[in-house]
């Protein structure tokens, strides 16, 4: 994404209140880094479209709230694969 900051803060932004997107998902989609899209959300953005930067801020917000959750279930799921592969495993060295 080779935009102009000012386009590329507005696309941005709009990208997150229609995906209700994480920066770093808005990040990986666009091909960016994570300081680019904070960065063009949370100052240019306020100074080009400041109703879009309000329902990006909100949703950053909520997004920083849950991101305990987010990384628990992430936890919970990176153990439950180690589990069954585990099991995978010894199940066929010990049916030989």
């Amino acid at each position: 994404m080779k935009e102009q900051p000012e386009t590329r803060a507005v696309i941005l932004g709009e990208y997150i209140v229609r995906q209700k997107a994480t920066v770093r998902a808005a990040a990986e989609w666009f091909g960016v880094s994570k300081s680019t899209v904070h960065k063009d959300v949370s100052e240019r953005l306020e100074q080009l479209q400041p109703e879009l930067y309000t329902q990006v801020k909100e949703i950053l917000e909520q997004n920083k709230q849950e991101r305990h959750i987010r990384g628990g279930l992430a936890t919970k799921r990176k153990y439950e694969l180690r589990r069954k592969q585990e099991e995978e495993y010894q199940a066929k060295n010990y049916a030989s």
